[in-house]
């Protein structure tokens, strides 16, 4: 644990520095001076670049530097040196000076305000200083000279700003009223005046004016005859100049002429011999050429003559060797056709011996499959027949062992149930019967009637029907019947054992008591 600890030191004490380094770095803007203060008793200042505090230990307060506005306004009228109220409105260009000790100055008033507290704490000294130098000058110099009247101003407000730190830039007078209308006056005096002297002025000047236009013609006059009369005489040199040039000129053509018409002589002679010269060569050269023409035919036609012998040789020779390998080509077809025939002939015997064989294979095949699907659906059948009887056999083996368990209750129970079937199938033709006529006399022996001995037929029907199912079966049903009233059980009991009948009685008493009887 503390080798974990001495490993985990250094990287805590590197990331507490690299939070410490964090925490301390600050960088100025260049219109703002940060002002370092803590351990030095001389505050550190930083202008438009980085630098380091100590976290805790030192502070950085924050001084504006750019230029500011101060709107300098004389709220109330300021009496001049003449003693006329005026109104002044000023503008003035300030900022905070970038020495160190005029930043440690206005340090000191100034530390951490915006630009709008500082224009207002300063306010009130510029106007101060404003009002200071009006009482000193007179109004017209404050209207006409505002320019002496600003830079006063300045060098007035620049002692007590310097104080504070504060350097001003310029100081611009913007508007200059009084009360009761002087300076309108003095404008409009002014303007009576500018406008006498604007027009004598103009009298004057359109007098000399007048004058200069006079003395203008009159000069370009004399000037336009004098230019006249020199162009005049320009262009009669000028003709005669002319007239001289094209009689040298005619002379020049002329001799030009001659000289021209001999020296074409001269060149026709030239040419004519020339011409002569170049017949009598070209006459030469041709027949030169003629010379050549007739050793280049004979030349060319010897070499036709043996060309046309060695291609008469040499199609000969292609012909013949083309014949013997036309014919080679022939015997070698003949041979691959041949060839071809009896590897033709060879696969079609296979073929037809494979065909043979896959046939015999088929019907072998096929009779095998009859054979295994006959014998398979005779055994089938067999295990049917076999099933079906062992099943028939199991249920009448079934059905003779639940004979064997009926008793006579059972039996009973069983006709019981088929008498009532029994009783409709017995009376279904009587439904059928749409119409009974009776004849009667009215009465017979015992008091029934016809009707009577119709329903009355019907118990003796059944009885009929017990007494045949009874020799057919060798089952007394009448007895059974009887079994189960009161004196079948206090006289003897019945039943029913195995295919046969045994018939057993026993007397029974009142105390419950019983004794066999045979």
């Amino acid at each position: 644990m503390l080798s974990i600890f001495l490993k985990l030191v250094p990287i805590l004490f590197i990331a507490l520095a690299a939070l410490l380094l964090a925490a301390g770095y600050v960088k100025a803007p260049p219109d703002t001076a940060y002002i370092i203060s803590g351990l030095r008793k001389t505050p550190r200042i930083l202008i438009g670049r980085a630098g380091f505090k100590l976290p805790f230990f030192e502070r950085v307060d924050k001084l504006y530097l750019g230029q500011m506005t101060v709107d300098i306004k004389t709220e109330q009228s300021v009496p001049t040196n003449d003693f006329i109220n005026v109104n002044v409105d000023a503008v003035a260009k300030v900022r905070i000076g970038t020495s160190d000790e005029e930043i440690q100055l206005a340090a000191k008033n100034f530390l951490n305000k915006t630009p709008q507290q500082i224009t207002a704490d300063l306010q009130d000294s510029l106007q101060g200083n404003m009002r200071e130098i009006i009482g000193t000058l007179a109004l017209k110099t404050i209207n006409t000279d505002r320019d002496s009247f600003s830079d006063q101003v300045m060098e007035k407000a620049s002692r007590d700003m310097r104080k504070l730190g504060i350097e001003i830039l310029s100081c611009n007078i913007q508007n200059v009223t009084d009360e009761k209308g002087l300076i309108s006056d003095l404008g409009m005096d002014n303007t009576s005046r500018i406008k006498k002297d604007a027009a004598i002025a103009k009298a004057q000047a359109d007098r000399d004016v007048a004058i200069a236009q006079a003395e203008a013609d009159k000069a370009a006059n004399d000037a336009r005859v004098a230019a006249q009369t020199e162009i005049a005489e320009k262009n009669n040199a000028l003709s005669i100049k002319q007239a001289q040039l094209k009689q040298q000129a005619d002379t020049a053509q002329a001799e030009a002429d001659a000289a021209y018409e001999i020296q074409q002589q001269e060149q026709q002679k030239t040419i004519q011999a020339a011409t002569v010269n170049a017949q009598i060569a070209r006459a030469e050269r041709e027949a030169e050429l003629k010379q050549r023409e007739v050793l280049v035919r004979q030349q060319e036609l010897a070499a036709e003559i043996e060309k046309q012998a060695d291609a008469e040789k040499y199609r000969a020779q292609q012909t013949a060797e083309a014949d013997l390998i036309r014919r080679q080509k022939n015997a070698e077809a003949e041979r691959y056709e041949k060839q071809q025939q009896a590897h033709a002939q060879m696969a079609q015997a296979e073929a037809a011996k494979y065909a043979a064989e896959q046939e015999a294979e088929g019907i072998r095949a096929k009779y095998d499959a009859e054979a295994a699907g006959i014998a398979a659906r005779g055994k089938a059948e067999a295990e049917s027949i076999r099933a079906k009887g062992l099943a028939e056999a199991e249920a009448m083996e079934k059905k003779a062992e639940a004979y064997r368990k009926y008793n006579g209750a059972a039996m009973a129970e069983m006709m019981i149930k088929i008498m009532p079937a029994m009783a409709a199938e017995i009376a279904k033709p009587l439904s059928s019967i749409d119409r009974i006529n009776i004849y009667s006399a009215g009465g017979s022996e015992g008091g029934d009637s016809g009707a009577a001995r119709i329903s009355g037929s019907l118990p003796v029907i059944m009885k009929q029907v017990f007494d045949t199912m009874s020799e057919a079966t060798g089952v007394d049903f009448s007895e059974i019947m009887r079994a189960g009233t009161y004196d079948a059980k206090v006289t003897r009991k019945i039943e029913l054992s195995g295919e046969d009948v045994n018939v057993q009685a026993r007397t029974q008493t009142q105390d419950e008591g019983t004794a066999p009887v045979q």
